[in-house]
């Protein structure tokens, strides 16, 4: 018998969360039956869409959602060999027994020397994010220009390579200027700390003075109206998450962004990558194809350079 650890939400937080809002349980798991696998967690995810979700999906005493990426530890499921590695949604737990439902195999041609945690990440739900976002809502086409913000994120700072990639000019805005020094390492044509501008809409207008064709929506709140009003006519946002809201205690009100929506002619839509679902095998392995990418040009960099 394996003994588990796992983390519990021992009540729904009110503003941001608290220690006191978690427990550390343990319990003992029983041999795998015929089906199934037993799961020990390698990497686990902390997401900001467990915030908002855990209102709506869990209930006190619940195991903490969330994606890990696991080895096969003992197996009687064919599907799944002993040491092999999966990513499922077992939450915060050590180790798990499953039937195999909802696991989806690391891809096999998964490069050695690429860390598994990137299957939480670029080559993860955050990458699938950032695809569908610029791809199936969006629409982004060569020569536009994106403006992301949280650009510094797992899904912000996918979002605009992909956008580099398309032949894009991309806008980033981030919290810090670590940040920003990290995004313009990654090929960001402007990058701007939100924090210390003095004008939020001076900020954009410089980095973009004819406006934006598209608009990666990480964060909502009242600094999302002023982006709305340097959107290009007929402009396109795709809300991802909405960060600077999900710790409030009580819900922001206003500005509403309707009349200037409606002058300008935006099309706004909110987006799950379930809707795509179907697509995940063949995007994942694009991502892994610009990581490889990314990694052997930053080896033929650093051959040149020794």
């Amino acid at each position: 018998m394996v003994q588990a650890k796992f983390w519990v939400m021992t009540k729904h937080f009110d503003g941001f969360p608290k220690n006191s809002d978690f427990e550390l349980k343990v319990e003992e798991l029983p041999e795998p039956k015929d089906g199934e696998v037993l799961l020990e967690a390698v990497f686990l995810s902390v997401d900001p869409y467990m915030r908002p979700f855990s209102r709506v999906s869990m209930k006190e005493g619940d195991v903490m959602i969330g994606t890990q990426v696991a080895k096969v530890i003992q197996s009687k499921n064919p599907a799944f060999p002993v040491g092999s590695h999966v990513v499922s949604d077992s939450g915060w737990r050590t180790h798990t027994l499953s039937d195999g439902t909802g696991l989806t195999p690391i891809l096999p041609e998964w490069p050695k020397d690429v860390s598994l945690s990137l299957a939480l990440g670029a080559i993860g739900m955050p990458g699938l994010t950032a695809v569908y976002g610029i791809e199936d809502v969006l629409g982004l086409k060569e020569g536009e220009t994106l403006l992301v913000n949280a650009a510094a994120g797992a899904v912000g700072s996918v979002v605009g390579q992909i956008a580099k990639i398309k032949g894009c000019k991309v806008v980033g805005s981030a919290g810090s200027d670590a940040k920003v020094v990290f995004l313009k390492e990654l090929g960001f044509d402007e990058v701007f700390n939100y924090k210390t501008v003095g004008s939020l809409e001076e900020a954009l207008r410089k980095a973009s003075p004819e406006g934006y064709d598209c608009f990666f929506e990480n964060v909502g709140g009242s600094s999302s109206f002023i982006v709305l009003q340097q959107m290009k006519n007929f402009g396109r946002i795709a809300v991802c998450g909405s960060i600077s809201t999900y710790n409030d205690s009580e819900p922001q009100t206003g500005p509403y962004p309707y009349v200037i929506m409606i002058i300008k002619e935006l099309k706004m839509e909110g987006f799950l990558i379930t809707r795509w679902q179907h697509k995940h095998p063949e995007t994942l392995r694009r991502l892994l194809a610009w990581v490889k990418e990314v990694s052997y040009l930053v080896f033929m960099m650093l051959d040149d350079f020794l």
